[in-house]
């Protein structure tokens, strides 16, 4: 592949990655504001404890085959048939495994109400496993445009779901049924975008080859799942409902913003990545997207964190006040959390699953440790723990990237400082000024407003070229 080819699909991966993650949180906000006025944190605390199954339950039937996948230079009809049937049956495996689990879980919770619950939440992963070869093909084609479609049509489809339901009185289980239904439509959509049809010619001769690479992967993303969500099931064993639906409330919003922007990264860094000729095309991209998500991810998550106790009482009412702190502290981590990604992204691409495995499974395994720690100083300190060791472990990735790539330490500051320091910068006028405003409307909208004026004016003074080019290939695709 030519550079001008790779890098105009790179540009189109990020344009309709950006465009589809920007309107699905422009749902997912509206939407969750309605839920989070009419739910309890009861609700939000049970569907909170479950977190972790269900991330568990998408790694293990995916088995790292679809990264695997991706990876391939060269691909056949048996390996997307292969992956297929072996998505499927692990997905029915894991779900026949859960259900008569589901007691088990509503006893570790002390929570009557997950048996039924659980069983009816986990049907989304049996569902999901159909829509992994087709997944898998469309992002191995770069079909951006189809799979940012297949994903808006499900949640816009789904949302009206949940909130029908909620407004009808269904409380956590609205929740549940928009989950299920979200999965159903994305994943009848990307077989109508996908022309590949599984059949049954079974060949697993493909997972075969793929099996060193992918199993390490299965075994990295499973420790990484428990580790993103180990929060929950302290909170859910230690703490109460209530205390469980507070933290799942000021981290939901939190996520909804960095996920927006990792997946921005997750959707387009590796088939462009795996494209490249060499070692240095390789780190040239990698420092381009780099500084691209810093651009994004430093200004949106640190400044979401700025305006937090305004929108908290604005948008979903002071009863959630008290998961303010939370919140904020997430943001800080999610303005990092992409950076993190792309180095993960930059070591698979590499073959180096083993790397990631044991790099993730010490990272979680120094969680863990610390968590037992802290438990007892309440529910701030240990995502203040999580946060801090979180960002001090992105000095581990790098040196392993560094060894791959010849990526220094300075590049990377390099990269990263400039976009850093004017968001700070920006984000510290904002505050000051906030501080004279006693009406929380303008106080809000000042901050935004001052924040994003200040920013983009610094961002075209200073000539920034990931911002002209931007603003250029914007103009470019409405033009066309």
């Amino acid at each position: 592949m030519s550079e001008p080819t790779l890098k105009e699909k790179t540009a189109k991966g990020l344009y309709w990655t950006s465009i589809g993650g920007g309107l699905q949180q422009v749902i997912g906000t509206a939407i969750g504001v309605v839920f989070a006025r009419i739910l309890s944190q009861d609700d939000y605390g049970i569907i909170g404890m479950l977190s972790i199954f269900i991330a568990i339950g998408v790694i293990i039937q995916d088995g790292g085959f679809s990264t695997g996948l991706i990876n391939r230079k060269e691909i056949k009809h048996d390996d997307y048939n292969a992956v297929f049937w072996f998505s499927f049956i692990s997905g029915l495996i894991i779900y026949i495994i859960l259900f008569f689990c589901a007691p088990l879980i509503a006893a570790f919770f002390r929570e009557p109400a997950l048996i039924k619950l659980s069983r009816v939440l986990f049907l989304f992963m049996l569902i999901g496993s159909l829509s992994i070869a087709p997944n898998s093909y469309l992002t191995k084609q770069m079909k951006y445009k189809e799979l940012t479609i297949s994903s808006l049509i499900g949640l816009i489809i789904s949302t009206t779901t949940g909130l029908v339901l909620v407004l009808h009185g269904y409380a956590y289980w609205s929740l549940v049924i928009q989950s299920i239904v979200n999965t159903l439509i994305s994943t009848v959509l990307r077989w109508n975008y996908c022309p590949w049809k599984p059949n049954f010619h079974f060949n697993f001769q493909p997972l075969k080859e793929m099996f060193p690479f992918s199993f390490k992967l299965l075994l990295t993303n499973f420790v990484r799942h428990i580790n993103d969500n180990i929060l929950s099931v302290f909170f859910g064993r230690l703490y109460t409902k209530q205390e469980v639906g507070i933290y799942a409330q000021g981290n939901k919003w939190a996520t909804m913003g960095y996920a927006f922007i990792n997946s921005i990264i997750s959707t387009t860094a590796q088939s462009v990545l795996v494209a490249a000729d060499d070692r240095k095309h390789q780190r040239r991209i990698f420092r381009k997207m780099l500084r691209f998500i810093t651009f994004l991810s430093f200004p949106a998550m640190l400044g979401l964190a700025l305006v937090t106790p305004e929108l908290i009482e604005i948008l979903i009412t002071d009863k959630w006040m008290s998961s303010a702190t939370i919140m904020q502290l997430t943001c800080i981590w999610g303005a990092f959390f992409p950076i993190s990604t792309l180095y993960i992204q930059l070591l698979i691409t590499n073959g180096k699953s083993n790397l990631y495995l044991w790099n993730t499974t010490a990272l979680g395994l120094l969680q863990i440790i610390t968590l037992f720690c802290v438990y007892s100083q309440g529910i701030t300190v240990m995502v203040f723990s999580f946060l801090l060791i979180n960002l001090l472990w992105l000095c581990v990735w790098h040196y392993w990237v560094q060894g791959l790539i010849g990526l220094r330490i300075t590049d990377v500051l390099k990269d990263i400082m400039p976009y850093l320091l004017i968001s700070g910068i920006a984000l510290g006028v904002s505050y000051f000024i906030s501080i004279y405003i006693d009406n929380i409307y303008l106080r809000c909208l000042q901050k935004i407003i001052t924040a994003v004026l200040i920013y983009v004016a610094l961002m075209w003074k200073l000539d920034s070229v990931v911002f002209k080019e931007s603003v250029h290939y914007i103009l470019k695709r409405k033009i066309e």
